[in-house]
């Protein structure tokens, strides 16, 4: 029996993001024809089943360019996202799949969770970095999180329905991806689905937990990281559920702990040899940075003067960098300079404090400045991609645009498919007064985010811009065509 798709009544302000992304996994589901596989293979192999894993990239890909768009809670701060990435890379490296390719985002939200959605494409909430007492532990999450993708679960959860209606798998991609972040969203997703269905898929995602958990601890272990990272984590949340009664931590609702589940975790570790592994400075720095967001200025700078002044610790580094941080945002500009100064004293050599050091000449006014300590900063981290942005908009705002659009062309050459120096190329190419560069660089910008239309409205308007050479407009006119007819190809498969 073929089942319309029928998305029931949500309340905004208890779903949030989940049902929105969900909804375009499902859609993005729908755009080509798949074969449903005959049954799901066995939990100890990864294959997929028969969806094709250049489809699972493109949902991926289409969820990840909806949350840069429309989800106010995407944490867009190249600091973070690089630390949180270089983390994640390093786990892939480990995995099962090195060769997968994987993209990691932070979303600014104080609960503690993580979610993996198709192709490859992981979330991360700032408030599990922040309560992770260790680089260990948060590396425990992010490679239980990658197992799930290597596995393929999501995908494999869908594959399991054999039915044939298309339709049908959309609503399961809905519930399945829907329970990978919230629970009561799932709920909520199978009123509109084949309820029997895909609670027995909901059923299964147990066992694809303690597959990831398994998958996860040898991933770990490979990285060169502490195995007992991963059990510790998970038993203190658990332990800190029970404080919680029917307000549980949203990992714990979304990825189900049993005590046997611990309990195998620590077993394993017990029989690994003991390995003390320190944290990186970067991932001190990095959780100093976003408590140093949490509350008010006024808050943030009491709760991490406090915690300095009674010692409560354990990276001083970490705690003044996000007092630092926290007075930045108070503009009160001589403490952030005095907390500067405590780090250098203590040591500390990463370009996150050279770029704080030249923010703080941002806020002040003194862009020239900003600008001398962005150079400074970029001949010893020439990749450090914080650095660049604001390098770029330090020259800009210094009034050298000329210097910007020499700068940007060079990174360019590394970086073609950042669609952030695209748009800083726009924002130069407009300070110069060269329109057909403008909306060429715009046009990138959108394309690269998977905006067709509105990349197709800036070529048209770089073709009337009435500054451009013939091979400029050559340029303008065949990249033009070729993103029709991307548009005519993804029209199609809609169809």
């Amino acid at each position: 029996m073929k089942l319309a798709l029928r998305l029931p009544t949500f309340d905004p302000r208890r779903v949030r993001r989940g049902v929105f992304l969900t909804c375009l996994a499902a859609l993005c589901l729908g755009t080509q024809p798949l074969v449903l596989a005959d049954g799901l293979p066995d939990l100890g192999d990864s294959a997929q089943g028969d969806i094709p894993p250049q489809l699972e990239k493109k949902v991926g890909e289409s969820i990840l360019n909806e949350i840069r768009l429309r989800d106010p809670q995407y944490l867009d701060d190249p600091e973070v996202a690089a630390y949180v990435d270089q983390l994640g890379q390093r786990l892939v490296a480990a995995s099962a799949d090195p060769g997968y390719g994987f993209t990691f985002f932070v979303m600014k939200d104080a609960t503690i969770n993580a979610f993996a959605t198709f192709g490859g494409y992981v979330g991360v909430n700032s408030g599990l970095i922040t309560s992770a007492q260790s680089e260990s532990e948060l590396a425990g999450v992010l490679a239980h999180e990658i197992s799930h993708v290597t596995q393929h679960h999501l995908a494999r959860g869908i594959a399991k329905e054999k039915q044939n209606s298309m339709v049908s798998m959309a609503a399961m991609a809905l519930a399945l991806l829907a329970a990978s972040k919230n629970a009561d969203v799932a709920t909520a997703a199978i009123v509109g689905s084949q309820a029997a269905s895909v609670q027995s898929q909901l059923a299964f995602s147990r066992d694809f937990e303690r597959e990831a958990d398994r998958v996860g601890f040898q991933t770990l272990e490979k990285a060169g990281l502490d195995v007992r990272g991963m059990g510790d984590f998970f038993q203190r949340l658990q332990q800190a559920s029970r404080l919680y009664e029917n307000n549980a931590p949203a990992y714990m609702r979304t990825h189900p702990l049993t005590i046997e589940r611990i309990s195998d975790m620590q077993n394993r570790a017990q029989k690994t040899p003991y390995k003390q592994v320190p944290d990186s400075q970067d991932f001190h720095l990095v959780r100093g940075k976003l408590r140093a967001q949490l509350g008010t200025p006024k808050e943030a700078v009491a709760d991490l003067e406090h915690l300095l002044k009674e010692r409560k610790f354990a990276n001083e580094a970490g705690i003044r960098f996000g007092l630092a941080h926290a007075q930045l945002r108070a503009r009160n500009f001589p403490a952030v300079e005095q907390e500067i100064q405590a780090l250098r004293r203590l040591k500390v050599n990463s370009p996150m404090l050279e770029n704080l050091a030249a923010e703080v000449r941002t806020a002040q006014g003194d862009s020239a400045g900003a600008a001398a300590v962005f150079k400074a900063a970029l001949k010893n981290t020439p990749f450090a991609k914080a650095l660049m942005y604001g390098y770029v908009d330090a020259l800009l705002a210094d009034r050298r645009p000329a210097e910007a659009l020499a700068y940007l062309d060079a990174q360019m050459q590394l970086y073609s498919s950042d669609y952030k120096l695209w748009g800083l190329k726009a924002k130069v190419a407009s300070a110069l007064g060269r329109r057909l560069q403008q909306h060429q660089a715009l046009a990138e910008h959108y394309a690269l985010q998977g905006q067709l239309l509105p990349a197709i409205d800036q070529l048209q308007m770089a073709q009337r811009a009435g500054d451009g050479n013939f091979y400029e407009l050559s340029v303008v006119d065949a990249r033009l065509r070729q993103l029709r007819a991307q548009q005519e190809e993804e029209a199609r498969q809609r169809r």
